[in-house]
């Protein structure tokens, strides 16, 4: 008579792998292997954009996603995803991504991918790491869904750890975690945690002149629809060269509007074309 737990019976697990080097002129050097491809559709600005795609259609139960972008001396750079991640129910075994940009002077990198969905029992740890050089700039933004709206599903169960970790010359100048475990929802709807939230979203911009813009920041998020009528509650801080704001919204559809108004004044620019789908 078996007693205890059942282990989750073993799996072919998917394993992806990009890795790509971009200079001024473009491409460099890029490796693709199993379900992720990185692929780079004309571009009608003067940015270059690079689309990251998941053939495996969604991320379960172990698999493993890593991808690298290093940009030479005084490239530029746009990156997307071309569409939203899905991260499928899980009966044990934690899914990891890791992402790692290493930026040289004069760079540039918008780190810009489409929101990742949580579904309801979920696993899985992200880590995001960034080199980069005195006056190179960088800007982040990641939009997390707790459970799938359109189904009216809540993430009641789960586990989400996202831990970000940003060096310039060397020196560790930003650090953040966020770990969620267990009864997800029921933290979530505490006023000190989510009140109640069902999305959020964190943009950092590392850029060198990124501290003088904080009034701006908050002008163009009320500006944008923020802490007002449409629920999602948002803040801006900036010290130590870079600027951070914090969104918690009751769904990821007003929090993507939301976003999509500060990013295109923010920027000076459009969004990817994959965000107009």
């Amino acid at each position: 008579m078996h007693e205890g737990p059942v282990p989750a019976p073993a799996r072919q697990r998917s394993h992806g792998i990009v890795r790509l080097r971009h200079g001024p002129a473009g491409v460099a050097d890029l490796f693709e292997s199993g379900p992720s491809r990185l692929r780079f559709p004309r571009s009608h600005g003067a940015t270059p954009e690079a689309i990251l795609v998941n053939t495996a259609g969604g991320i379960a139960c172990g698999d493993r996603f890593e991808l690298s972008v290093a940009l030479e001396a005084g490239a530029r750079l746009v990156v997307s995803t071309t569409a939203a991640e899905k991260i499928y129910r899980s009966d044990g075994p934690v899914s990891c991504i890791d992402n790692r940009l290493d930026l040289a002077a004069g760079a540039r990198l918008d780190w810009l991918p489409q929101e990742t969905i949580l579904y309801d029992g979920s696993r899985l740890r992200r880590r995001f790491e960034a080199d980069l050089a005195a006056d190179s700039a960088l800007l982040v933004v990641e939009i997390v869904a707790f459970g799938r709206a359109a189904r009216g599903e809540r993430l009641a169960e789960g586990l989400f750890e996202d831990i970000w970790r940003i060096r310039r010359d060397g020196r560790l100048v930003y650090a953040d975690a966020l770990r969620l475990d267990g009864a997800i929802a029921d933290r979530l709807s505490r006023p000190a945690i989510g009140g109640g939230a069902a999305a959020c979203a964190t943009l950092l911009d590392a850029s060198p002149d990124a501290e003088s813009r904080l009034d701006e920041a908050r002008a163009l998020l009320e500006r944008a629809g923020a802490n007002g009528a449409s629920g999602v509650e948002a803040g801006a801080s900036a010290w130590n060269r870079h600027l951070a704001l914090r969104c918690l919204a009751p769904d990821v559809s007003t929090l993507r509007r939301v976003l999509v108004r500060f990013l295109t004044d923010y920027r000076a620019a459009p969004l990817p074309r994959v965000w107009q789908g």
